[in-house]
């Protein structure tokens, strides 16, 4: 009798079991870290995504802000979190591609992600104050080649977006000028309007707002093609400096030795929720050009943050960039 009800038992056990694994994914919510504070504009995109998200995949998406020592912290707590699917996280140039030269941690830790797929990007963009001599891209240049080292670029960090793209900047074109270290985008833009400070290689959804209203200038758009928010700014490629393209690019990731199921499921509730007329025309709003379906694949962003390293950290480890 005893034997026969621990057997009982015992196949009560498996059949809880077998039932709790053939749970469809997800059957809980799932965790977004985003490595950013909270009201910044990846948090701001992480829960528009969220938000969509929700209706594809049956469960709430909550935001984590985990941040700290150049993104370091938020990816490092991804990479560690358990493999299952139910945490996922929100990564971007700065994160991956400028933390990654920086901090090990961070690169160790991303070599520790499965890619989900790319999402979004925000061309970068030279900007200037409304005294800056110059009034076009060219003229930049060639004003900056007659008073080499006299004018001042507003950088966002060591190692930040802006800061590279200065640096590449300068490169390309063959001209000098100086670093002035600022603790965000927010007191540049300030500074610009007020002509303290003569340029900026912007995040391009950033200037929106300044440029409609006339506060400054903006003289080329760092990207292939002319940037929808605003037209009129041509590229590099057409004012004879071909090849100066750098985007603040965005991507989600989940914990390396995620089983595929939970990646497909990932990866299609983004598909879906980036296809959504709502979803795009508000990433519009806010300056966003999201990425080709075709590359909205894990291999996509695989290859793509590939060549984004090969690309960007030769030239900081010219300039021998270093962690404030």
């Amino acid at each position: 009798m005893k034997r026969a009800a621990v057997a009982l038992v015992l196949a009560i056990a498996a059949a809880h079991s077998a039932a709790a694994q053939a749970q469809p994914f997800p059957s809980r919510p799932i965790t977004l870290i985003v490595p950013f504070p909270a009201g910044g504009p990846t948090d701001t995109l992480a829960r528009i995504l969220g938000e969509r998200m929700r209706a594809s995949l049956g469960q709430p998406i909550l935001i984590e802000n985990v941040t700290g020592a150049g993104a370091s912290i938020g990816v490092s707590r991804a990479a560690q979190a358990a493999p299952d699917g139910y945490t996922v996280h929100l990564g971007n140039w700065t994160s991956h591609v400028g933390g990654g030269a920086m901090y090990p941690a961070v690169h160790e830790a991303a070599l520790e992600l499965a890619p989900i797929s790319l999402i979004s990007a925000t061309p970068l963009m030279i900007i200037g104050k409304n005294a800056l001599p110059p009034n076009n891209a060219r003229e930049l240049i060639d004003w900056l080649k007659a008073n080499p080292g006299k004018a001042s670029a507003a950088t966002v960090g060591a190692g930040s977006a802006a800061h590279v793209c200065e640096l590449y900047f300068q490169q390309k074109t063959g001209t000098s000028f100086a670093f002035v270290p600022y603790r965000g985008g927010a007191p540049v833009l300030q500074d610009l309007v007020a002509g303290q400070i003569d340029f900026f290689c912007a995040e391009a959804s950033q200037t929106l707002s300044f440029l409609r209203a006339g506060n400054i200038k903006a003289f080329a758009v760092m990207a292939r093609e002319r940037w929808p928010g605003a037209p009129d700014v041509p590229t590099f490629d057409e004012i004879g400096v071909p090849g100066m393209y750098i985007s603040f690019w965005n991507g989600m990731w989940a914990p390396k030795g995620t089983p595929p199921e939970p990646i497909a499921r990932l990866n299609g509730a983004l598909v879906e929720t980036l296809a959504d007329p709502a979803v795009r025309q508000r990433l519009t709003e806010l300056g966003h050009v999201i990425f080709p379906r075709e590359e909205q694949t894990p291999a996509g962003l695989a290859a793509f943050y590939r060549a984004e390293i090969e690309k960007w950290w030769p030239i900081m480890q010219a300039a021998n960039i270093k962690p404030e």
